[in-house]
């Protein structure tokens, strides 16, 4: 379908140069771009309110797990917190 739409001057030229560096069509890079917006899940920007931030649980969810300390709980082991929390960095 084709269809007409207002670009800004330099958004334009910056995605006509982007689409050229990748080797693919103007038209094929838009395609892409409201693809991602539309199969994504909705952030808050302006105007949306109630959408949903992703957590940090879902931003690291891979990551999780993936590191091994040898403690097994560094919340529970008070060699591990001394100095949590201190006003100042001298109290360390």
């Amino acid at each position: 379908m084709k269809t007409t739409v207002e670009i800004a001057d330099e958004l334009f030229r910056r995605a006509k140069a982007e689409a050229a560096l990748r080797g693919r069509k103007f038209k094929e890079l838009v395609e892409e771009g409201l693809r991602r917006v539309i199969e994504s899940p909705e952030l808050p920007g302006p105007g949306h309110s109630g959408a949903r931030h992703p957590s940090a649980w879902d931003l690291m969810q891979d990551g999780c797990g993936i590191v091994r300390s040898g403690v097994s709980d560094l919340a529970s082991n008070p060699k591990h917190l001394e100095g949590f929390g201190s006003d100042s960095m001298g109290d360390r």
